[in-house]
């Protein structure tokens, strides 16, 4: 069995443990404002999948806050600072350069991390990120979720995949480190649908990738279509299964940064397995072990 797991690259590149402190910018999305879209992509919630991030207008202050909750296992530890929540380079440079000082200035945080979209890396970001990178270590998230395009437009995404191809080529010009996240079980998917997004994106440039589970929250417009029967979520143990099958699928030098989703317990409609990480994490481990499962096996 080999998994080529974030983890391990933490040590390597920052000789300790490493903890990512989850933060808000205060961003919004432009499939939310009108710019591209309405609502957001259907299966985001209205926080921007950033419930699990501290809140507050100062970054600084957010970030004492996310570390108090790692206080107890984080000691010799290092932290990435986290933007979450949203889009986080949806706004003017001057703006970005600001909250992103802020916390790369600190001598607590490592490197940064900042979630966002394809769609929202014009020149002048693309540049201001270069140069907080020559500082301290950027990594960029870009949610791209699927290369299917009639998926991307049932789940209302925003944009074309060429805008992803773009992205990455621009942000690897830079030598700024990129990692895709992906959605295991999206409506109307197959099964090698989903394999055929996994080999895309282990072709496509990026360093890293994050493979999510497909769950429906309270507050996402996904859920009518649930309700209505028209989406169907996976069971754990077909999950584990088609996760097993990208990893396989994958180079074994692109690093994994997430083996499956996190949904917040109070918005949870479905998968309810989802929402106890420990069994699932566990369960997703030991059908690794027990089947031999090697990234890159079918590559």
């Amino acid at each position: 069995m080999y998994i080529n797991r974030v983890s391990d690259e933490y040590r390597r590149i920052f000789g300790c443990k490493v903890y990512k402190l989850a933060i808000e910018g205060g961003f919004t999305c432009p499939n939310r404002d009108g710019t591209c879209g309405s609502g957001g992509c259907t299966f985001c919630s209205s926080q921007g999948s950033g419930e699990f991030a501290a809140k507050g207008s100062d970054i600084s202050e957010q970030i004492e806050k996310a570390k108090k909750l790692v206080a107890r296992k984080s000691k010799s530890a290092k932290f990435i600072a986290y933007f979450q929540s949203f889009s986080n380079t949806y706004a003017p440079k001057e703006i970005l350069k600001v909250k992103f000082e802020q916390a790369c200035e600190r001598e607590d945080i490592a490197a940064l991390c900042i979630a966002t979209r394809p769609d929202c890396l014009p020149e002048e970001t693309l540049e201001l990120l270069s140069d907080i990178n020559r500082v301290k270590p950027v990594y960029i998230e870009l949610g791209l979720q699927t290369i299917h395009e009639e998926t991307a437009r049932a789940i209302n995404r925003g944009y074309s995949l060429y805008v992803y191809d773009r992205a990455v080529d621009e942000l690897g010009k830079r030598g700024i480190y990129t990692v895709t996240h992906m959605i295991i079980g999206l409506p109307g998917e197959s099964e090698e649908m989903i394999y055929e997004t996994a080999r895309y994106i282990g072709a496509s440039g990026v360093r890293g990738i994050k493979l999510h589970l497909l769950y429906i929250l309270s507050d996402a417009a996904m859920k009518e279509d649930y309700y209505k029967g028209d989406i169907k979520v996976l069971s754990m143990d077909e999950y584990i299964r088609l996760l097993a099958g990208c990893i396989e699928r994958l180079p074994e030098s692109m690093v994994i940064h997430r083996l499956t989703g996190d949904p917040p317990k109070a918005k949870l409609i479905a998968p309810q397995w989802s929402a106890d990480k420990k069994r699932v994490l566990n369960s997703i481990n030991r059908y690794l072990i027990d089947n031999d499962v090697t990234q890159g096996r079918y590559l």
